[in-house]
């Protein structure tokens, strides 16, 4: 109940930051994971959540998901790439204002397929290291 109400706190704290909007973002569903529990995959979302919210000025994250197992290959290459356990990747669809976002994205643009990478070490907190078109 504890995390719960961190969670919420945190990610009430997000919307309200001047960064990117959360507040509208669907998780949509995967299949189930034999490499990640659902709350493993939830609290990377929550991570890559926060990140997108202090770093993304004028877009808003319309929906995130989990790519699934089938991607594991591409995890372990992540995860020697920056020296850590485990990687996992979440890939998500996003708008960009007229403003352009920090000046890299195309303004008034809809970002489909945007990878987010994330690394721990096992059993460790998400920590974002990347993000991108693969």
């Amino acid at each position: 109940m504890y995390e719960m109400g961190i969670s919420l706190l945190l990610s009430l704290v997000m919307m309200c930051s001047s960064g990117g909007n959360v507040s509208q973002a669907e998780i949509t569903s995967w299949e189930p994971s034999a490499l990640y529990t659902d709350e493993e995959i939830l609290d990377a979302i929550t991570v890559t959540e926060g990140y997108f919210a202090k770093e993304f000025q004028g877009c808003t994250l319309r929906e995130i998901t989990y790519v699934g197992d089938d991607h594991q290959d591409e995890f372990i290459e992540w995860a020697e790439d920056y020296e850590a356990e485990e990687a996992i990747v979440l890939v998500s669809t996003f708008d960009v204002d007229a403003s352009g976002g920090d000046g890299s994205l195309n303004p008034n643009d809809t970002y489909e397929d945007w990878e987010w990478v994330l690394v721990r070490d096992k059993d460790g907190t998400w920590r974002h290291v990347t993000h991108g078109y693969g």
